[in-house]
């Protein structure tokens, strides 16, 4: 999920990113990581646009392949006991 964030007090717009914290540095100290928004005075903080990025990727394995898969997933697990000597 991506957004983007303004703050009132210095009017900088940060962009959010999935593994990065960014900070507007004014003295409301803005934070925008991934879908959070963090503030001192929330009240001076301005939500710009707000895009949902998470859609279902499409499968590249056939009804088949996927049946085949669920089969072996489902298998039992044979135990071999050998005879120490």
């Amino acid at each position: 999920m991506s957004m983007i964030v303004r703050c009132r007090d210095c009017n900088k717009e940060l962009v959010s990113h999935p593994t990065r914290t960014q900070c507007c540095g004014c003295s409301n100290m803005m934070t925008v990581r991934a879908d959070s928004v963090s503030a001192i005075d929330l009240s001076r903080v301005v939500m710009v646009s707000s895009v949902d990025n998470s859609y279902k990727k499409s499968s590249f394995l056939t009804k088949e392949d996927i049946a085949w898969q669920e089969q072996r997933r489902q298998r039992k697990i044979r135990k071999l006991d050998f005879e120490i000597r």
